[in-house]
């Protein structure tokens, strides 16, 4: 009993360190940086850096940390992992679009400030009182002007109907700051849908928002992605002239 138990930990350490290095490859490769350039700056050789990626080494605590420093990213998006049994699964959709069975979302947002691809991680939990109302938290990581990188943490409900998925995020440490996100509830079979973040920004105080890609697993960041992020122009002069969104004057639209 005690080697099965052991060889089951062990498993269960390398399927991790294959999530994490994963998980820093891909963050990697949306940088643009290298192997080698990755590894210089966390003073490794690229063979160590390779052993991370390939979940060959174990990455300690200190050494996580200085990459997600370097990658401009939050510590918990390395190590956000939770296990096969937890991730939605296609297979078990009973009737409902698998977007209201899932208990773990994952969105993606183009920010034109700091012109690159953000992500989130979206928990569903707890059922509240109200019919179709679930408790939900959101993490997103976010990029001040400086460049410096920090996670920040809603918490909030969602409200679930025929068409549309509703969830208001109220931020933990600013109460004042809340964002609402609209998810189309796709009809087919399908593990993406389209969304809206929007709000008011604490960059500029000023009303704002995200055209958002909401999916059942995590993404790559490609730039098929980053243009599906983006607005066309197409989209700009249709929404335009039906007073949807006002946009500025300028010659490109």
């Amino acid at each position: 009993m005690k080697k099965n138990g052991y060889l089951g930990e062990t498993s269960r350490m390398s399927e991790i360190s294959s999530y994490v290095g994963a998980q820093v490859r891909r963050y990697r490769k949306a940088c643009g940086m290298t192997i080698q350039q990755l590894a210089d700056q966390i003073h490794k050789s690229r063979a160590t850096v390779c052993k991370y990626e390939n979940g060959e080494i174990v990455l300690d605590v200190e050494t996580l940390y200085e990459i997600s420093q370097v990658l401009q990213i939050s510590f918990s998006q390395l190590t956000a992992f939770h296990g096969k049994t937890q991730k939605p699964e296609m297979e078990s959709w009973s009737g409902k679009s698998p977007f209201f069975e899932a208990k773990r979302l994952y969105f993606y947002f183009y920010d034109g400030r700091y012109q690159r691809m953000k992500d989130g991680v979206i928990d569903i939990y707890e059922k509240e009182g109200a019919m179709g109302t679930y408790k939900a938290s959101l993490s997103i990581c976010s990029v001040s002007r400086n460049g410096r990188s920090s996670e920040i943490y809603y918490t909030g409900t969602v409200l679930y109907s025929d068409m549309l998925i509703r969830f208001s995020f109220v931020n933990q440490y600013n109460p004042l700051e809340e964002d609402l996100l609209y998810i189309f509830n796709p009809l087919e079979m399908r593990d993406f849908t389209d969304g809206l973040l929007c709000g008011i920004s604490s960059a500029d105080l000023m009303p704002c928002a995200f055209k958002c890609l909401v999916t059942l697993k995590p993404q790559e960041f490609t730039e098929e992605l980053r243009q599906r992020l983006l607005f066309s122009k197409e989209e700009l002069r249709r929404w335009g002239r039906l007073n949807m969104l006002l946009i500025d004057n300028r010659s490109e639209y």
